[in-house]
């Protein structure tokens, strides 16, 4: 099945809405996701047009999706630009200029179709065709126990940085930063 990658439009707020609410009603969204269910669901729709609007601009965050055939959104993958001087949404604060992924999600009947990888692709391009700020990496948390997502990031090209920080909703349980450095 062929498969349009592409940004978050203007106005989308409602399949953004749907999809992200989709990604958390997933089994594996309490070790994949920091916000769960509950709370996503009881946002107004203001919070969702905002959030839809600014990741279509491209300013600070750009949120891409990959559309079927028949325009069903069936995954999704957001991007935030982070540098030194930025306040730390997760994780550490960034030490260069660098983008963050989060809230990677495809559908359970588009997994295994190459869509997360196109996701990942399009995200990585789009950080490293940034200009202000000029990127140095890219980077992304997976929980301890998600292996499933480390061993696809590492075959995507991500290796894991040596860095790790607690799971805000559990600290005994930890988050390992994994990074692609730009090439040189």
């Amino acid at each position: 099945m062929d498969h349009i990658i592409r940004a978050v439009r203007a106005g989308e707020w409602e399949q953004a809405r749907e999809i992200r609410l989709a990604a958390l009603q997933d089994p594996a969204a309490p070790i994949a996701f920091l916000e769960t269910y509950e709370h996503a669901v009881g946002r107004p729709s203001t919070y969702w047009q905002d959030r839809t609007d600014t990741a279509a601009a491209g300013v600070g965050f750009r949120q891409f999706i990959a559309e079927d055939s028949e325009g069903r959104w069936v995954g999704t993958v957001t991007v935030m630009v982070e540098g030194p001087a930025d306040e730390v949404r997760f994780g550490e604060a960034a030490k260069v200029d660098q983008t963050h992924l989060v809230g990677v999600f495809v559908r359970p009947e588009a997994r295994g179709t190459g869509v997360t990888e196109l996701l990942l692709r399009a995200a990585v391009e789009w950080s490293w065709a940034l200009t202000e700020p000029s990127v140095e990496r890219v980077r992304l948390y997976v929980h301890e126990s998600n292996g499933r997502a480390a061993a696809f990031y590492r075959r995507f090209g991500f290796v894991p940085s040596g860095d790790s920080v607690p799971v805000p909703s559990d600290p005994s349980a930890r988050e390992f930063e994994y990074e692609l450095r730009r090439a040189q």
